[in-house]
């Protein structure tokens, strides 16, 4: 497993990620395009342009750059064989790969979030689709998964807000088991 810290929708960092894994691994199989930002504007009326570019930024140039990056670097053929730190590394005869994407049930259904983030995770599930259909002949599997709604620190000021107004048992309610998840570790309030 190789991470870095940074900006997932900088094509630099996400370029040098996918490099400096392929060089400690000696292949890629697997990338996990896992960043996201979420905002409380209920209103497209009331949408800065500032915030609608980065939420497109952030949640859909991030899974963009994935794809871009990741798919050719799972194109790549080793040998194997090669001892380095200690570890054996394994032949790769065949372009094959998984590229997994984060959206959300607001990138499928009307009323699951604000304007900006539905927009932004609906145009996730469309790469993930466009990119299935480009890399059709490489093995390579790129697919979206759509969380409904999580309580986790990202979406806490929502969660605080509808308890605060008494509607806390709505929230979930276009989630396909019509409630809300809860991270692990968390308590249900």
């Amino acid at each position: 497993v190789v991470t870095v810290q940074g900006d997932a929708a900088d094509d630099a960092t996400v370029s040098q990620l996918v490099s400096n894994a392929v060089k400690e691994q000696g292949q890629l199989d697997i990338f996990f395009a896992n960043a996201g930002i979420a905002s409380g504007t209920p209103s497209m009326l009331h949408l800065e342009d500032e915030e609608w570019e980065k939420m497109m930024h952030v949640n859909t140039t991030s899974c963009f750059l994935a794809v871009k990056y990741a798919a050719p670097a799972m194109m790549k053929i080793n040998e194997g064989g090669s001892e380095e730190e200690g570890r054996q590394r394994s032949a790769k005869d065949a372009s094959n790969g998984s590229i997994i994407l984060t959206a959300s049930v607001a990138g499928l259904r009307s009323g699951a979030g604000p304007v900006h983030y539905s927009a932004s995770k609906a145009a996730v599930n469309s790469i993930a689709q466009s990119a299935s259909w480009n890399l059709r002949h490489s093995n390579i599997r790129v697919n979206s998964i759509c969380p409904g709604l999580i309580e986790t620190g990202m979406t806490a000021t929502m969660f605080e807000m509808a308890r605060q107004r008494g509607t806390a048992q709505k929230i979930g309610q276009l989630n396909p088991l019509g409630r809300y998840g809860v991270a692990e570790g968390k308590e249900v309030v």
